[in-house]
């Protein structure tokens, strides 16, 4: 980074003057480029390269020009793998003990990246990088994912040049939440002109990696691309989908015994590693109905197809990168953020915002069957069935969210053609995702700045791995790793790992530790605690230990996906019904606009209140939360006022008014609770004029809100229309009831029974 330093004099004329700056370069040794490749919820297996059926030959150009690896390990779940891989750090000395969406105010969970650990991007500013991300973000708070939310966390402010790409935890593959820099915008094209946003993301990275190397062919540069896939939705081009018919009609426990033996054929499990048993979760292949197995093999074959045309997409990238005569001197790090996800429950979701509790009894089987030939389109919203997902973490037991090693072994391959000169082999060393970053500083050649952006930086906890590119069969360097999410816990010491299980509100002394040698049982089968109860104690104070320099106390109540309906109930009162009354008043409004987070008051009573200047003739959307797998929608159709609330597609709840006046009109919202459901009220000009009810609540997962306009799809597919309101919206306040009005006993009526 060259800096211009004046050395001159100021005169009284320019005659009088001399002009000079002398100029002080900040530089690498040498120019080499960075590249994170990073995929959402891909299990250990899934890849091609480690021994899955699904075709990923561009992932495998990775691996066969670079290093697999069989023993790396990330924090579980995503923000706080993003956190780890971004900063070199163990994700609560970061400030994100798990996703960012729930944060508490103490050190280890703050809803963003505590500033002491720099990212990368801003580390490598320093030394003169172009930076770029490119996909999904999640480190931002809740609160500020919207046109109008603090930007101080989204990705411009943590060091990058350019940023495409969403925001939450995961988006619709046909019709996401966009940002571009420090705004929203609107996709580029729609689903039927040919779009996915796996396609859209290469597209932006190639765009940014062209206008860079047209500018700047000689800075070197770093990009950072997160792509949607494997995380739901599962969604994927037809042509995609159809190349998997019947791939996977054989059933889960046939594909995860080929996977299993396809692992040691490629040597990327050692020859003596163990297939873990079938958990209770997994039902037996052949105990399924015939409707069921038509149903589940098709889930699977729309996350395969997901996944071969997110490689295609990766594959473009990386040609590009070779067609610039760059990919000699780029590392290209590829990594999954944690183990398959269980979220999908028992049956799958073909509605995946109904629930992400595996415990719970909601059955989307029927709904899958009706809309079969739907699946893996924009009208699905898809997450497969917890089978595939132990199929996709082979050999390895339990999940993401889990630290056994079926939530923290994931995939890592490197490839760094300048250095790495074995390719194609695979390496054996222990490591973690808080090595990553320390690694690409070794390897271009520069340290940490001891202070970026005026704050005092923290050393990394991270271990650089990057002795493993030349010595394939050195010991690793890593001795001692800790592990917390969701209150799991686990530490990996020298060849052993002590983990335990933790189930939302019981107490942690309950809590059963099992113990592994690691070192000869790989996968993680043979509990060994009841022989070396010295070592069970050795390792849990340890854990104390590390837990502590870690900043991982307070601990939270635990993870919903293994507890019961009635535990999580208990858990949603604890939580919810702390929040207060929410009032939000816009005023003027002249063009659409999306709110993020704010407008879902579900499960509490509400009033949206509007002033309009409205003329007979004058349609479009007031405002609408949600989309077309689940949400409510005011709008105006055939002057008169409309209100849907769409129950997961299931069920469609509308009210619709008399003709509306003209001029001056105010119209009020109102839902009141009532059982499991509740009683939506149409008010125009103080008269009730309409009202609907309805049975069952939204479960809100993915949150799109916006006034004057539709959220990303339509929530009313039947009614509802697509665009802004056409007359003046002059007011609109949105208000939202203490979560005291969702009493107790109305909040135990929602949950399923145990």
């Amino acid at each position: 980074m060259k800096q211009q330093v004046f050395n001159g004099y100021e005169g009284f004329t320019l005659q009088d003057s001399r002009l000079s700056f002398e100029e002080e370069e900040k530089q690498v040794r040498e120019k080499i480029n960075v590249v994170y490749i990073v995929l959402d919820d891909v299990g250990f297996a899934q890849l091609e390269c480690y021994g899955s059926s699904i075709h990923t030959p561009n992932i495998n150009r990775l691996a066969d020009t670079g290093i697999r690896y069989n023993n790396f390990h990330t924090t579980a779940i995503c923000s706080a793998t993003r956190a780890s891989l971004l900063t070199g750090a163990n994700h609560h000395a970061a400030g994100v003990a798990t996703v960012v969406d729930h944060y508490t105010g103490f050190p280890n969970q703050l809803g963003h990246l505590n500033p002491a650990y720099a990212t990368i991007a801003e580390i490598l500013k320093e030394y003169g990088y172009a930076t770029y991300a490119v996909g999904k973000w999640h480190l931002t708070p809740l609160e500020d994912i919207h046109e109008q939310g603090n930007v101080t966390y989204w990705p411009l402010q943590k060091g990058f040049d350019k940023y495409y790409g969403f925001l939450d935890g995961f988006t619709d593959q046909y019709h996401p939440s966009l940002v571009k820099d420090n705004s929203t915008i609107s996709q580029p094209k729609q689903p039927e002109d040919g779009y996915h946003l796996s396609s859209d993301l290469s597209d932006q990275a190639i765009h940014y990696l062209y206008q860079h190397h047209l500018g700047h062919p000689d800075q070197p540069f770093f990009l950072y691309l997160a792509y949607g896939c494997g995380h739901s939705p599962h969604q994927a081009p037809k042509e995609y989908i159809d190349r998997y018919q019947g791939a996977f009609d054989e059933g889960w426990d046939v594909i995860r015994e080929k996977w299993y033996n396809r692992q040691k054929e490629l040597g990327i499990i050692p020859p003596d590693a163990n297939l873990t048993e079938r958990n209770p979760y997994v039902k037996p292949w052949e105990e399924l109905s015939a409707d069921e197995k038509k149903v589940y093999a098709r889930f699977m074959e729309v996350f395969a197809a997901f996944l071969e045309y997110t490689d295609v997409q990766i594959g473009r990238v990386i040609d590009y990168i070779e067609s610039i005569g760059e990919r000699e001197n780029t590392v290209i790090v590829f990594l999954s953020d944690n183990g398959a996800s269980a979220e999908g429950g028992y049956t799958g979701r073909f509605v995946q915002e109904k629930s992400m509790g595996l415990l719970t009894d909601e059955d989307d089987l029927k709904l899958s069957l009706e809309h079969f030939n739907d699946m893996g389109t924009e009208y699905s919203s898809m997450n497969y069935p917890i089978g595939w997902a132990h199929v996709g973490n082979t050999p390895f037991q339990w999940y993401k969210s889990w630290v056994h090693a079926g939530g923290v072994k994931d995939p890592l391959i490197i490839s760094y053609p300048k250095v790495i000169k074995d390719v194609g082999s695979i390496r054996k060393q222990y490591h973690h995702v808080s090595d990553i970053t320390p690694t690409i500083l070794e390897a271009v050649g520069v340290k940490k700045p001891e202070f970026i952006k005026g704050v005092h930086q923290k050393p990394f906890t991270g271990t650089s791995l990057y002795y493993t590119f030349s010595h394939a069969d050195a010991a690793s360097q890593k001795t001692v790793q800790y592990y917390e999410q969701c209150g799991n816990r686990g530490i990996w010491k020298d060849g052993w790992k002590l983990v335990t299980n933790h189930i939302l509100i019981d107490d942690y002394a309950d809590d059963t530790w099992e113990l592994y040698h690691t070192e000869s049982d790989y996968s993680e089968s043979e509990n060994v605690a009841g022989l070396y109860p010295d070592k069970v104690e050795e390792l849990k104070n340890l854990w104390f230990k590390e837990a502590s320099a870690n900043h991982v106390f307070p601990l939270g109540r635990g993870s919903h996906i293994i507890s019961t309906p009635k535990q999580q109930n208990e858990e949603l009162n604890a939580y919810r019904i702390r929040l207060g009354e929410e009032v939000y008043t816009y005023e003027n409004i002249i063009e659409p606009f999306k709110t993020g987070q704010m407008l879902a008051f579900n499960r509490r009573n509400s009033v949206v209140h509007l002033i309009l200047n409205h003329r007979r003739e004058q349609e479009g959307t007031l405002y609408a939360v949600g989309s077309r797998f689940g949400g409510y929608t005011a709008f105006i159709r055939d002057n008169r006022l409309h209100f849907t609330y769409n129950y997961h597609m299931e069920s469609y709840h509308t009210a619709v008014t008399p003709e509306l006046p003209e001029g001056e009109i105010d119209i009020r919202v109102e839902t009141e609770m009532k059982d499991q459901g509740g009683i939506i009220r149409l008010f125009v000009n103080g008269e009730k004029k309409a009202e609907t009810e309805f049975e069952k609540f939204i479960n809100m997962l993915e949150i799109v809100s916006s006034i004057r306009d539709g959220a990303n799809s339509s929530v009313d597919p039947h009614n509802h229309l697509p665009f802004p309101y056409e007359g003046d919206i002059k007011k609109i306040v949105f208000h939202g009831a203490p979560y005291e009005f969702a009493t107790r006993e109305l909040l135990d009526e929602f949950w399923t029974k145990d």
